[in-house]
Formats: structure tokens, sequence, C-alpha cells
């Protein structure tokens, strides 16, 4: 299975939170499964750390990141000015900038996503949870 996470499924699983279901733990520890992350949740998780909206959660650095992408076996996804355009073309009222990057990604990647907020499914891409 070919998955991109939720911002805040990435912290789950990089802070041990009970969030995380067991569906979605089981699912990250098969090895047979390839897992992405977007550009697009180090944009957010920057931003909601500046902001002071990421209570709880390690100050990520540039380099620590970059570390726990690779001991994670994760792989990083670039925002390509495709996924851009389909971002801003979406129809629906959902109005997150990050949330809908994702959908364009795991809809153009043919990616599923996996993420606890049912609203992303509204966007036509295969959610797991």
């Amino acid at each position: 299975m070919r998955l991109l996470l939720d911002t805040h499924v990435l912290i789950w699983c990089w802070t041990g939170d009970r969030r995380l279901s067991e569906r979605a733990r089981n699912t990250l520890s098969d090895a047979s499964n390839e897992v992405w992350i977007s550009a697009a949740s180090v944009w957010e998780m920057r931003t909601k750390a500046r902001l002071g909206r990421l209570s709880g959660v390690p100050n990520v650095t540039s380099a620590s990141f970059a570390d726990l992408t690779r001991r994670s076996g994760f792989r990083l996804m670039d925002i390509k000015w495709q996924h851009a355009y389909l971002a801003a073309e979406f129809e629906m009222a959902h109005q997150d900038p990050f949330d809908r990057m994702l959908a364009a990604q795991a809809s153009m990647e043919d990616l599923t996503l996996m993420t606890s907020d049912p609203a992303l499914a509204h966007f036509g891409v295969t959610c797991l949870w």
C-alpha cells in the first residue's frame, strides 16, 4: 500500500501519541507499505510551531526532521505545481490549505491518505484510519 500521512498522523507517530489508531499503527509498522510525508506537512508543522499552536510537540529542527524521516523509513514528497493547481481547484468549501494540498497530492500520486479527519474523504481521495 502507498500511503501519504496527514500531518497529525505524522506527529502522533513520532511522539507515540495514543490517538494513533491501532489500524494506523499496524499499517505503519508493515514494511511492505510505502509511506510518504508531504512537504506541506513540514510547512504546516513549522508554521504552527512558530505560532505556538503545536503544544506538547518537541521543536523539530531541519536536521532532526531529516533524521526522524530517515529512521522512520518514510519518503519526502515535494510539492509540484500540478499539486498546487489541483489543491486550488477543489470545489468544496474546506479552506485549510494544508489539507487541500495533501488531498491533491494523494489524488494525483494515487496514494491512500492516512488521516483521522473524516472531512478529507470529501475530496474524493481514499482515506485510511
